[in-house]
């Protein structure tokens, strides 16, 4: 059984829920998944969609957004499965085709992914996201068409720190660093208060090999969230690269 087959949430978590004010109803639930997404809080935004989908089995942002978490989370043929489920309701809706694409093409199967990237477009798609799919699968594809359709998500979404997030997400996934920091550069200047931007912005500083770069982000990822993990993980990762390079160049100087 599939470790997402039952999507409920923690006693502790649900009565924090209950405490909150005003009415728990589809567009709470689905507000509560965007914050969620917001911070890379995927598996609790799969339980969000989950409870907006109680509410309004009819909601195809709900569907949508559960396979975008599924992906996210690396969950690729999951997300195909959700999304061919979600699309038996839903057959024209052109972001979850494109949604579907994306875990197609990241799942490998690059000629069926493109279909469906074709078939959002024809639906008279022109939303940030679908363009976003599209610059996925043909970068999956390893067609330059992709710099194209990143550049227009972006355009059609000019001011949006998220979908400069979520491009940049897509350049990391492709091992792309260079333009995935730009992207989140550009992001920062937007939301300089958002943590997740300067949490990649040193993962990709630190793959490049910008230590001292990646170790101010990390530190910035504190002063806006004092306890996250993956920043922590991410000072100790630069500290032993550092090391590392100080032990080779100590060897070099020894005996090269």
């Amino acid at each position: 059984m599939s470790r997402f087959g039952n999507l409920e949430f923690e006693p502790e978590f649900s009565d924090a829920l209950e405490e909150q004010p005003g009415p728990k109803d589809e567009g709470f639930y689905l507000a509560q998944a965007q914050s969620a997404f917001e911070v890379a809080g995927f598996e609790k935004a799969l339980r969000f969609y989950a409870k907006a989908l109680e509410f309004n089995p009819n909601s195809a942002a709900a569907y949508t957004g559960q396979v975008r978490a599924l992906i996210e989370l690396g969950e690729f043929f999951e997300g195909v499965k959700w999304a061919t489920k979600a699309l038996e309701q839903f057959p024209h809706d052109s972001e979850l085709l494109a949604a579907k694409a994306v875990a197609l093409g990241r799942s490998g199967d690059l000629e069926t992914a493109l279909a469906f990237s074709d078939a959002s477009v024809e639906e008279r798609g022109n939303t940030p996201y679908i363009w976003l799919a599209r610059a996925d699968v043909l970068l999956a594809n390893k067609e330059a068409r992709g710099e194209y359709c990143l550049e227009k998500a972006v355009i059609l979404a000019r001011g949006d720190w998220f979908i400069l997030w979520l491009a940049a997400r897509i350049r990391m996934f492709y091992q792309q660093f260079v333009a995935a920091i730009k992207l989140l550069e550009q992001a920062t200047a937007l939301r300089a208060d958002a943590f997740i931007i300067w949490l990649d912005l040193g993962r990709c500083q630190l793959e490049l090999g910008l230590r001292g770069r990646a170790q101010d982000s990390f530190h910035r990822v504190l002063e806006l969230n004092p306890h996250c993990s993956e920043a922590h993980a991410g000072l100790t990762k630069v500290e032993y690269a550092g090391l590392g390079s100080r032990i080779a160049g100590a060897w070099h100087s020894l005996f090269g």
